[in-house]
């Protein structure tokens, strides 16, 4: 899909798909499956220039990733949103919860905010696409996927998962660069390990505290509860014990 509806500028969007894991927490699979669901409309926007589409289509798409976790929304609503924008429906401007409603109007009130910037169309999808990343830049969203992957335990963990699904589905076509896909999944990796260990490190202390502190209050419970429990526990195995004696000639009868 994505060779037909790009042409010369295919490769482009291939090379964004392949770095999606750290730039947008997507797999590569994902990244072009989302390009290909607006892309029709952006080129249309766009009088059919490919480059400009490819650009553009990897612009939305980090800013959807980036909505998506600055402000808490699925990436599945945010990309339902912009594929709307796509057919000029404007009911889901809402999901991006930048401050406008799910109506035309809103949207024109949105666009028409940005008059200091520059002049969108409405009725352009490209447009549509620059106006938002102009916006979620000014509030502070836009690079968050990216800044996540490198530095905290949940983005790094995305990003692993991108480049795992990569790997796998490289190994399924021999056109793929195996060595790359590897050494991304390997670094991606080695990033998680950079987050993860510091916190787990910060956290042994503590957990080997707790664990002293529960085992110092448990053992002081410890005779009680033993007093409590182990009466009973004796009774309930001497009578276990008994009802299995008293079957042993019913047994024996049945085995001869």
């Amino acid at each position: 899909g994505v060779e037909t509806l790009f042409k010369d500028s295919a490769s482009k969007v291939q090379e964004y798909a392949q770095n999606a894991y750290k730039t947008a927490g997507l797999s590569a699979n994902e990244y072009m499956e989302t390009v290909t669901s607006f892309s029709a409309s952006l080129l249309q926007s766009l009088d059919g220039d490919t480059a400009k589409a490819a650009e553009s289509a990897n612009l939305a798409i980090t800013d959807m990733s980036d909505n998506a976790n600055k402000m808490g929304t699925s990436m599945e609503m945010i990309q339902n949103a912009y594929q709307g924008f796509a057919k000029q429906n404007y009911t889901m401007l809402d999901n991006l919860k930048l401050g406008y409603g799910g109506t035309k109007e809103e949207m024109q009130k949105f666009i028409d905010f940005l008059k200091d910037y520059l002049k969108y169309d409405i009725s352009s999808f490209d447009d549509i696409v620059q106006a938002i990343h102009v916006v979620q830049t000014e509030m502070g969203i836009t690079g968050t996927t990216a800044k996540e992957a490198a530095t905290t335990i949940q983005g790094s963990i995305a990003s692993m998962k991108g480049a795992w699904q990569n790997l796998l589905t490289g190994m399924a076509d021999e056109n793929q660069d195996l060595d790359l896909l590897f050494g991304q999944f390997v670094d991606s990796v080695v990033t998680v390990g950079d987050n993860l260990i510091p916190r787990v490190q910060a956290l042994l202390p503590r957990i080997v505290t707790g664990i002293s502190q529960l085992a110092s209050r448990l053992s002081a419970q410890l005779p009680a509860i033993m007093e409590t429990v182990l009466p009973s526990l004796l009774t309930g195995a001497i009578n276990i014990t008994a009802a299995l004696i008293k079957q042993i000639p019913s047994l024996v009868k049945s085995v001869l």
